[in-house]
């Protein structure tokens, strides 16, 4: 028998004739024409090579066979109603399911730490794995279902990802305390003189920053260039240089914070979902808690 021709519907059909006894009933349970429970027997007859049910005055007799397989093929569909109502229907106090993100180090401790914190009374039972990924692999990542949510500081437009803006942060200024050239602040003239770190996950091309910068005909200096906003405090400490990073994550730090001194645009944080997930039970409750979570994550 050959596996792929297997049509699940047939089995219900079955069900329903073995339960009912008749072709007749059998169709009124199932809400279909006579005709079609007869083709449906018909065609897993001859699926199974097998009569299934032989005639017996008015009622329909189960043969040897469909006793034998009427057990397992109720389980089957059983688990498969289970399955199809479980997809529909989620419960997050007990449910054991495990989404994962790809966020950098700025989302992981900014929200991540929120959203724990939640999810201890919510869902206890659920988990929640966090890793670095290339914008360039996040929807085949999604596709194949190893990757739930894709969290950026950035935004772009995929046809088969769903998009929603989910917090702002604005960017300042981080020294360290006591810093030479920052007694009396930080302005523009001080903010191009001073050295500064510059965090970016690709190794040229101007970022946020710079971008404003050069709309009004200026350069800062950069002296040290790397990936991750959680190495620039250690750095800061040891250094005169200066680094610009978002509020959310600069307020955790013990060094001196200025404003920047010119108009700079707020950073927004995207969440990004495959469209395959758009309804999914499950995954609708984490996206609400998640932008429930984000709603308090603002720019003071």
């Amino acid at each position: 028998m050959n596996l792929h021709r297997i049509d699940l519907n047939l089995f219900a059909v079955f069900d329903a004739i073995y339960t009912a006894g008749s072709l007749t009933k059998a169709a009124d349970v199932l809400c279909i024409t006579q005709p079609a429970v007869s083709n449906s027997l018909a065609r897993l007859r001859e699926m199974l090579n097998d009569p299934l049910f032989v005639r017996t005055g008015h009622s329909m007799t189960p043969t040897p066979v469909a006793q034998n397989i009427i057990g397992p093929a109720r389980d089957a569909l059983g688990l498969l109603r289970k399955s199809v109502l479980e997809s529909h229907v989620f419960d997050p106090l007990t449910s054991t399911k495990s989404f994962n993100f790809a966020s950098r180090d700025l989302l992981e401790v900014s929200i991540m730490p929120r959203l724990i914190s939640r999810l201890q009374d919510a869902a206890p039972k659920l988990t929640i794995t966090n890793y670095e990924m290339s914008r360039g692999h996040v929807v085949s990542a999604m596709a194949s279902g190893n990757l739930d949510f894709f969290a950026d500081a950035s935004t772009f437009t995929d046809p088969h990802l769903k998009k929603l803006k989910i917090a702002s942060d604005r960017f300042v200024a981080l020294a360290r305390k006591n810093h030479p050239l920052l007694k009396q602040g930080l302005d523009l003239e001080t903010f191009l003189k001073v050295g500064h770190i510059n965090v970016s996950q690709r190794k040229s091309g101007a970022g946020p920053i710079d971008v404003a910068l050069d709309g009004i005909g200026l350069k800062r200096r950069i002296v040290m260039r790397g990936q991750h906003f959680l190495t620039v405090p250690s750095t800061l400490v040891k250094t005169d240089l200066i680094a610009c990073i978002p509020y959310h994550l600069a307020k955790h730090y013990d060094l001196a914070m200025y404003e920047i001194p010119f108009e700079i645009p707020l950073i927004e944080y995207f969440l990004y979902w495959h469209v395959s997930a758009d309804l999914d039970a499950a995954h609708k409750w984490m996206r609400e808690l998640i932008t429930d979570v984000a709603q308090n994550y603002n720019t003071h």
